[in-house]
């Protein structure tokens, strides 16, 4: 694992040293078995109890099938994407077919083989007479004589199964290079006059004459018939995005003709030209300047360390680091992305569009969730440039083309303190301690990390599976900000940051899935609302009526999307209907708002009018279905009036009471830009995270069976603690050899 982050930490016991005293002496029994702690073990193995149905296909399963896909046989007439320009039939991606849960629980619970593998791909078909991008499902695998080629349109909804208009298509390198002709011929058009507005000519990007970088984001279309790019302009410098030029070209690229590409307009100043010859006109006039000067190479865009702030009191000294002094306490196994830590087992899996997914969560040997999973990463810009206003960001679109790079370890799995006990009491008493006794428990978490690189954004996914039975998700972002040139009169977009840079206002929303099969299927979203109720009661018959609240318990029997209550005056709990534990309550887990949990802020936006219904609510409630395995599809961001996956439609009136319900929900920030973004934005502040805890779900707090406990107790004839470790001591020496990881990074060509 690349960090190598190991706990440590002192019960909060609030005991002093024993300091000279008339008091009756502190005497504590310590455990004998002192040990070395051996902090650079290898986790201990494991054997999962199944074969991971959920793992990705192998590369060999992979490069079967692109010889397949390519086999004249397979009658699709593809072409090596590396050459393939857009009017050519040729592979995007290739990746893992979601396993059917149907088809999965037979297999777990004991009765079934293993469900067939299948591969997803996605063929981009500008060779039709009419071209599009379809999406294909090949298997069973390994590449047999029984492996078909098969249209996948049973995911989608929005009309059109698997296929979309070629113009709502991934803008790819080979759309890049057909409309790049156009981009240089309006650069070279009015270099003269870019060279003195912006100090910048672009007369393409293999030019050695330009001096300027571009770039365009999404969407670039409405419902695919049509396309635009818009562009803009940078100079070349590792902090592009933070040094923004007033200056964009807006380009008509619908269509596999290039030559019927064109211009739809030009701006700057904060003005719209349609023409060349109208923006001419206009610098000829005087009209247009340079109103701040942007910065070519902004040192202070990069997150090295700044001597001319000087250096802080002792940070000449390293800082804190967890240690796992006690040896590793999770068990793995490699080949089937199994792990077990503390009651807990769960299986991993990887898709190339939705990051690390976990499957058959259990916790003592009950499933809690079946399938917990990031769909999407999205984010809504502001502000009145075409690029600002118009930027709507799905991460899922994004992905790394054709070939592969190995990223050796991407994920990091640790345990930690958590920084306070999970459990604590002092019992009062009279003596001269105060008290009688005193219990503590440790708390620490398994967290399954992985930071995922999107662009400008450094994404910071974080699973942690506490000792209590508790599961938290958190994500936290850092990164360069997409920003914007600065305007005096557009504060409410965002503060100045720099000489000629703005922060612009926007939302991150990352949407998730959570699976719940609390003991099996049949579960129910019960809500426990607090209300105030007006009431007497005869032992306060001087009071009359008085205010008092209570619950008021419904369960949620429809489909729906729902925000968190004002005040969090409801508690959401999924709950098995038909389990009990002893006392009579329904077996459950609770979903708990952590920080900054909110939705997407505009709700009509024409960016995001049809296509991102999943981030315009907190939570949401539906029927587990086959089809219905994502909340977005990858394309849907260029689709936003007819979108390929419509998440609302999945809200159809079924009845969720005692049936296999799935629960959506978003975590995100409000990103109310400041001029401490600069270099990055921080981790401290940009988080957003959400708990499930049981809810009745045993019988009694899940902490009585942890040894990493202090009880404390008051002899009262001899007048001197008692103290237990039960056995779990702290090491009596520690010796640690501490490397450097950044030393462990390796070129891709030396993997």
């Amino acid at each position: 694992m690349f960090f190598k982050q190991l706990a440590l930490s002192l019960l909060a016991l609030d005991v002093l040293p024993a300091t000279a005293s008339s008091g009756p002496s502190r005497q504590f029994k310590r455990a004998a078995n002192i040990t070395t702690c051996n902090v650079n073990e290898s986790a201990p193995k494991v054997k999962a109890p199944k074969t991971n149905v959920w793992s990705p296909i192998s590369p060999e399963d992979n490069l079967a099938v692109w010889n397949l896909l390519h086999d004249p046989a397979a009658g699709l007439n593809l072409t090596d994407p590396s050459i393939a320009n857009v009017t050519d039939n040729y592979v995007y991606w290739i990746d893992t077919l979601h396993t059917n849960k149907s088809d999965v629980l037979p297999y777990l619970s004991g009765s079934a083989q293993p469900p067939p593998k299948f591969a997803r791909v996605v063929i981009f078909a500008g060779g039709k007479a009419e071209p599009d991008s379809q999406e294909y499902m090949v298997g069973p695998l390994p590449v047999s004589n029984t492996t078909r080629i098969e249209k996948l349109d049973y995911i989608f909804n929005g009309g059109s199964g698997g296929k979309i208009p070629y113009n709502s298509r991934y803008f790819d390198n080979a759309r890049t290079v057909a409309s790049e002709p156009l981009l240089i011929s309006v650069m070279s058009n009015i270099s003269d006059i870019t060279s003195k507005l912006i100090d910048g000519v672009y007369y393409g990007s293999s030019d050695n004459r330009t001096t300027l970088t571009s770039t365009s984001g999404t969407p670039l279309s409405y419902d695919g018939t049509q396309a635009f790019r818009t562009v803009m302009f940078r100079y070349p410098n590792t902090a592009t995005y933070l040094t923004p030029l007033d200056f964009f070209v807006i380009l008509d690229v619908t269509g596999t003709d290039s030559s019927l590409y064109k211009l739809k307009g030009i701006v700057t100043n904060e003005k719209f030209f349609a023409t060349v010859s109208d923006f001419r006109a206009a610098w000829d006039a005087g009209e247009l300047k340079e109103t701040f000067k942007q910065t070519r190479t902004p040192d202070w865009g990069l997150l090295d360390h700044k001597p001319e702030m000087g250096v802080r009191d002792l940070e000449d000294k390293l800082a804190p680091q967890s240690l796992e002094v006690g040896g590793k306490r999770y068990k793995v196994d490699e080949q089937e992305k199994y792990i077990e830590y503390m009651g807990w087992s769960f299986y991993t899996s990887y898709s190339r569009t939705l990051g690390l997914m976990y499957y058959d969560i259990k916790f003592k040997g009950e499933r809690v969730i079946y399938e917990l999973s990031l769909q999407e990463a999205a984010a809504q810009y502001a502000g009145f440039t075409p690029k600002a206003a118009g930027t709507v960001y799905h991460d899922t679109y994004y992905s790394l083309g054709n070939s592969s790079v190995v990223n050796t370890d991407a994920i990091c799995i640790f345990e930690a303190d958590a920084g306070y006990p999970v459990s604590r009491h002092r019992y009062g008493s009279s003596n001269d301690y105060g008290f009688s006794y005193l219990g503590t428990v440790k708390a620490s978490a398994l967290t399954m990390r992985s930071v995922a690189t999107v662009g400008n954004y450094d994404y910071m996914f974080d699973y942690s599976f506490h000792v209590d039975g508790s599961l938290e998700v958190t994500v936290r972002a850092s990164g360069f900000l997409q920003s914007s040139f600065y305007y005096a009169d557009q504060g409410n977009f965002g503060p100045r940051i720099q000489e000629a840079t703005m922060g612009s206002l926007h939302d991150h929303i990352l949407t998730y899935k959570a699976d719940f099969d609390i003991l099996d299927t049949k579960n129910s979203l019960e809500v426990s609302q607090l209300v105030v109720v007006n009431q007497t009661q005869p032992w306060y018959a001087e009071l009359g009526s008085f205010e008092q609240m209570e619950l008021q318990k419904s369960t949620m029997t429809e489909e729906q999307q729902f925000n968190w209550q004002p005040n969090n005056a409801a508690m959401y709990c999924i709950v098995n209907p038909n389990a009990t534990n002893a006392w009579g309550e329904k077996r459950g887990y609770r979903v708990v708002p952590g920080k900054s949990n909110i939705h997407l802020t505009p709700l009509n936006s024409p960016w995001t009018k049809n296509q991102t219904p999943f981030a315009k609510s907190h939570l949401a409630l539906s029927r587990q279905h086959d089809n219905e395995p994502y909340a977005n599809s990858h394309a849907n961001v260029n689709l936003p009036m007819k979108p390929q996956q419509d998440f609302l439609k999945f809200f159809d009136g079924e009845g969720t009471d005692n049936e296999d319900i799935v629960l959506w929900f978003n975590l995100g920030m409000h990103h109310f830009t400041r001029a401490e973004d600069i270099p990055v934005t921080l981790y401290s502040e940009a988080v957003s995270s959400i708990v499930f805890a049981p809810q009745n779900f045993n019988d009694r707090a899940q902490d009585g069976d942890l040894l990493n406990r202090r009880w404390v107790a008051v002899n009262e004839t001899t007048g001197q603690l008692e103290y237990n470790s039960y056995g779990v001591a702290l090491p009596g020496q520690c010796e640690v050899d501490f490397s450097e990881p950044v030393l462990s990074i390796k070129k891709n060509d030396e993997l």
